[in-house]
């Protein structure tokens, strides 16, 4: 079902049996359109389509924004799908907030006026006022949204997130190693893009600073709501929420957290979530690798691995009382609903 990698305080994951609600952070950052970074879209015109269609999966159980799933050129399904599966099994609230999208989705969101980030690459990715001015209401939102659950769970969908939140780490000292969506990881492309953004740093930057020089929105309004929060905090993702949790502790969250991510991040040799996570990491076992489906079985390839809370919403069907062989199925059932049959 699931393991912990990252010792800890994971008391907050019985909170998942109770009111928990699902907050989807969904944005976009210019340094997806550098070749390579990622394929988060089946090809690079649509990678701007990947968050919104992704949300709108979340509430229609299709796309309305594009004709199909977001998914990688050859086809491995969005894990927005994964998604999808565990919040139509167990009923848990969402909401989605806009953490500044090129293209609006056809869904309510709750918008706090987000940027779209820049490429870290060649310049800042926002300017430092727009990322006050969004810090302060995410937190807004982050409080408000506390009072309605026993537990908020922080998702995100933005495509090469794993780049912006590699250079955020690398700013805050964190020496990293960052996941990607394929299973070669373009790693040194994302070095030398990390390693130019960062090199326009001075060392005496504040955390907020940091973002609006190398970050991304998507890390700047999850990390608002988790300090908002009055609940603990289930941090769903991998590398990215990783630098959220950094982010977070430094500008005033509790620190009753949790990163949940998938077994397919934990065990991506060429990162290492545990070691740059500062609070405890649980992997979830979506059990892909038994799928009949080759789309799904390549997340246990090396495809995609997360996204969308993938891994969070895995765990919550277990934790609901959800055997993870019958989940494996009702994926699969929504696999061939919503991909085959498109």
């Amino acid at each position: 079902m699931y393991r912990i990698v990252k010792n800890g305080d994971v008391k907050a994951l019985n909170l998942l049996k109770s009111r928990p609600i699902f907050l989807f952070t969904v944005g976009n950052t210019l340094t997806a359109s550098i070749p390579g970074i990622t394929v988060a879209g089946a090809n690079s015109d649509l990678i701007k389509f990947t968050p919104p269609a992704d949300v709108e999966l979340l509430h229609y159980g299709k796309c309305e924004i594009i004709p199909f799933p977001p998914a990688t050129p050859d086809g491995k399904p969005t894990p927005a799908l994964i998604t999808y599966t565990s919040l139509r099994l167990t009923n848990i609230p969402f909401f989605v907030v806009d953490a500044g999208l090129i293209v609006k989705p056809y869904t309510p969101v709750l918008n706090v006026r987000a940027p779209v980030g820049e490429n870290i690459a060649e310049r800042d990715a926002m300017n430092v006022g727009d990322v006050d001015r969004c810090f302060k209401l995410a937190k807004l939102i982050g409080s408000k949204i506390s009072e309605l659950a026993d537990v908020i769970v922080v998702g995100e969908s933005i495509p090469a997130g794993t780049t912006t939140a590699g250079a955020v780490l690398k700013a805050l000292g964190v020496d990293c190693k960052v996941s990607s969506s394929m299973p070669e990881n373009p790693v040194e492309l994302k070095r030398k893009v990390i390693e130019k953004a960062t090199s326009r740093l001075n060392g005496d930057e504040t955390p907020l600073e940091i973002i609006a020089k190398v970050g991304d929105p998507v890390i700047l309004v999850a990390s608002g709501i988790a300090c908002g929060s009055k609940k603990p905090v289930i941090f769903a993702g991998g590398t990215q929420m990783a630098a959220v949790a950094h982010i977070a502790l430094r500008l005033g969250f509790s620190g009753n957290g949790i990163i949940v991510t998938t077994k397919y991040v934990a065990e991506d040799g060429t990162a290492d979530i545990a070691s740059i996570s500062p609070i405890p990491v649980v992997a979830a076992d979506p059990m892909l690798d038994r799928s009949s489906k080759s789309g799904l079985r390549a997340y246990s390839e090396g495809f995609v691995k997360e996204g969308v809370g993938a891994g969070a919403a895995t765990l919550i069907a277990y934790m609901r009382g959800i055997k993870p062989e019958d989940f494996l199925n009702e994926v699969e059932e929504d696999y061939e609903k919503i991909v085959e049959c498109v």
